[in-house]
């Protein structure tokens, strides 16, 4: 048989060869949840790939038998034309084993496999309309093979996946995913799915209005005491108590008094009739399971509780919302803690307000200051020290050099962090 004869046969082998491996690799490099979507649009090279991944034993075996048999017929060919042409010379089949390894190698294996990982879709869903009839064509003998490797694994004591497994992501891989895709996804959508995630870690102590910063109305207090209270707040519910905070009887809600308003003066008595029972949040539910019992009790407002019974804070379903959209409400002069304020200046630091959430300034200054603990600066300044700290002293907390710039009645107030490098919101 001519020389030239037997080269188009080499080339077309190593051509055959490069496309099994080619299938083999975009196989199992194409991604699951790109081809569920593509399958259920009705693409279908995306059906028949789906239906191939769904016996990956029977999809690996037809790919290796034709990769190896091909692989083993070229280097077959290559000895039949070193024995033609040059005998049985030991030198011309030490060089003819080691050029048919390299063209194997480059060209069947290497090459195909990068170019494979490069495109996985594409060359997937096209090598699923050959390797569908080819798997039909060839079970008997895949069938054959896959009894011994079966038989393989049983002596081994290895136990294969269901076929049907799919890896279940865990919320981690979750945000890594939507971090990792952000091309494809807008800016605000990806923080808002960010956030959404993090409402299995986020208690609601962390987002709470603390008991010192809420707008309450005090029942005991004159009519008209109550009344401009009620015509300046910042709410559409409030809290009602009788003469100190630890004594809360309720919640009132703006539009029934203003429907009161039409039957007459607002006085603590008529309030009394349109009070509603306050709703009580244990300390540490996650934001995720109270969002579901505000909607399961159509509650909108809760007081959270501790392990006494004495109430702590107030955390509404907007706050909860505002964790995942960002800030849309208006907020109480009182609530400080809630819209923290910062002031970068020339030297590269911040001064912030030492009631400042730890969660805010970790999201809005790009931190890592501790949050298992106290949830505000100044929580965390007075745990450091265990200590009432004066102004103008230093300390470094999570590795951030701070100064305390100004206290007030035990309250750390203000505090100025150096070396930071932030993006401000």
């Amino acid at each position: 048989m001519p020389l030239h004869v037997l080269l188009i046969a080499f080339v077309f082998l190593l051509v055959l060869s490069a496309f099994f491996s080619l299938s083999e690799t975009s196989m199992m490099s194409i991604s699951r949840y790109r081809l569920k979507f593509l399958a259920k649009q009705g693409h279908r090279g995306a059906r028949l790939t789906t239906q191939l991944l769904a016996n990956t034993d029977r999809l690996l075996g037809v790919i290796l038998l034709g990769n190896n048999l091909l692989n083993a017929a070229a280097a077959t060919l290559v000895a039949v034309m070193i024995s033609t042409f040059f005998g049985r010379n030991d030198l011309a089949i030490f060089v003819g084993t080691i050029c048919v390894t390299f063209a194997i190698l480059v060209f069947s294996e290497l090459t195909p496999k990068v170019i494979a990982a490069t495109y996985p879709e594409r060359i997937a869903l096209a090598s699923s309309y050959v390797l569908t009839p080819l798997l039909k064509l060839f079970y008997p003998i895949v069938w054959f093979v896959n009894l011994f490797v079966q038989a393989l694994l049983f002596i081994l004591h290895i136990k294969p996946k269901e076929n049907n497994a799919v890896h279940k992501l865990s919320l981690e891989e979750l945000k890594t995913l939507v971090l990792e895709e952000g091309d494809f996804i807008r800016k605000k959508h990806q923080s808002m799915l960010i956030n959404l995630f993090d409402l299995e870690s986020i208690t609601v102590d962390d987002v709470m209005v603390p008991r010192g910063q809420i707008e309450a109305i005090d029942l005991e207090a004159s009519d008209e005491t109550i009344q401009n209270q009620l015509l300046t707040c910042h709410h559409t519910r409030l809290p009602v108590y009788r003469g100190t905070l630890d004594d809360v009887t309720g919640i009132i809600s703006a539009r029934k008094v203003l429907n009161q308003m039409y039957s007459g003066k607002i006085t603590a008595l008529a309030l009394g009739k349109i009070i509603r029972e306050p709703y009580f949040i244990p300390s540490g539910t996650h934001l995720f399971s109270q969002l579901q019992l505000f909607q399961e009790n159509h509650e909108r407002i809760g007081l959270v509780v501790d392990e006494y019974g004495e109430w702590m804070g107030l955390v509404s379903l907007e706050d909860i919302i505002e964790e995942i959209i960002g800030d849309f409400t208006t907020h109480s002069p009182l609530q400080v803690g809630q819209v923290s304020t910062f002031l970068k200046q020339k030297d590269g630091s911040i001064i912030v307000e030492g009631s400042s959430l730890l969660r805010e300034l970790n999201r809005k200054l790009g931190l890592k200051l501790p949050l298992d603990g106290p949830k505000t600066l100044n929580g965390l300044i007075l745990n450091h020290f265990r200590d009432i700290p004066e102004a103008g002293t230093g300390l470094r907390i999570a590795g951030y050099p701070m100064e305390i710039i100004q206290t007030q009645n035990r309250v750390v107030k203000v505090v100025q962090i150096y070396c930071v490098s932030t993006v401000i919101e």
